[in-house]
């Protein structure tokens, strides 16, 4: 099950495209972080929608708020799409233990072996403050992210 509004989001700590580790409550007190999980690198709404943070990045990583991209994809290859791209923000490897991270924010397609497109706003304190999750082939509403963004 995806963590619910008002609940405290999953810790984590994953490799990003760099192969440095990134945990999420190292941003506790200091920013609130947009997590989105998507299901493959170089796939095409998944390239759609962080060309779209990519272009518009201001609006959703800033002074306050940190954008992690979550995939099972191995490091590698999230270096080679980050380069390609030109994504400046992290891309992070939820390859091994496959999709951990995925099942425990409960967006991980067992029988497909890979992310749903979740998003979850964590806040400062570690708590979501805004969770929507899409299935395969449906592209997300980044509109959503934004007013859950001023919100915050």
């Amino acid at each position: 099950m995806a963590p619910e509004v008002g609940t405290e989001a999953p810790d984590f700590t994953l490799k990003n495209q760099n192969n440095e580790e990134v945990t999420l409550s190292s941003f506790r007190g200091a920013k609130s972080v947009l997590v989105v999980f998507y299901p493959f690198a170089f796939s095409g709404i998944c390239t759609g929608e962080l060309c779209a943070v990519r272009d518009d990045l201001a609006s959703f990583q800033n002074d306050d708020v940190q954008v992690l991209a979550v995939s099972v994809d191995h490091a590698f290859t999230l270096k080679a799409w980050a380069d390609a791209q030109g994504y400046e923000f992290p891309l992070l490897a939820d390859f091994w233990p496959h999709g951990k991270v995925a099942q425990e924010y409960g967006v991980f397609n067992d029988a497909a072996g890979f992310s749903l497109r979740g998003t979850f706003l964590v806040d400062k304190t570690g708590v979501v403050r805004f969770a929507e999750v899409n299935g395969p082939g449906e592209a997300r509403d980044q509109d959503a992210w934004k007013k859950a963004l001023a919100a915050v």
